[in-house]
């Protein structure tokens, strides 16, 4: 009896290592695209998740950086300029990834989801904040790109990091996604 009893603290002990290191109800999303489509995607399933009471980061990296700029006056090198120059500045520039059409599919699409009464790309921004969303930034894009921390948006859940640090964070989650 006395080995059933010990085969059955050890399974416990066991179990409860297990426990500690499992991944937690934590969604980890790699954002790469500046497409407004896919933008919206990524905030639709961050904001769902959040609702169903789920831990949610988003990692802005590349092109996706370049989704949260805002217009800011910052003094810039040439090359840090011509990438200004050419990345869309606001959620207002973004245009679809297919079927833009020269920017009319951006319009019909933009013109449908008013009409539909369908959320925008702020406002899902908005929810997200609300909700707790955490966003990290690639430090390492902003840096290539010429993107200062003074041309994010503003957010009450922002960071900013490498790949490492996203890692980190994305390791104790249940789900990572790349959108």
């Amino acid at each position: 009896m006395d080995n059933m009893n010990d085969r059955i603290r050890e399974l416990e002990g066991r179990i409860e290592a297990l426990e500690k290191t499992a991944p937690r109800d934590k969604l980890s999303m790699i954002v790469f695209s500046v497409s407004l489509d896919k933008l919206i995607a990524a905030f639709v399933v961050a904001t769902g998740a959040a609702a169903m009471g789920s831990e949610v980061s988003m990692f802005f990296t590349f092109w996706g950086t370049a989704a949260l700029r805002k217009k800011a006056r910052v003094k810039k090198d040439f090359i840090s300029r011509m990438f200004g120059f050419m990345l869309p500045t606001g959620f207002g520039q973004l245009k679809l990834s297919k079927m833009n059409m020269a920017g009319a599919g951006t319009a019909m699409m933009k013109s449908l989801m008013k009409k539909k009464k369908t959320v925008s790309l702020p406002e899902l921004l908005s929810t997200a904040e609300q909700l707790g969303v955490r966003i990290f930034i690639c430090e390492m894009s902003m840096d290539l790109m010429g993107i200062s921390r003074e041309e994010i948006v503003d957010y009450s859940h922002i960071g900013y990091c490498g790949v490492a640090g996203f890692l980190s964070e994305s390791h104790e989650s249940s789900q990572t996604l790349f959108i």
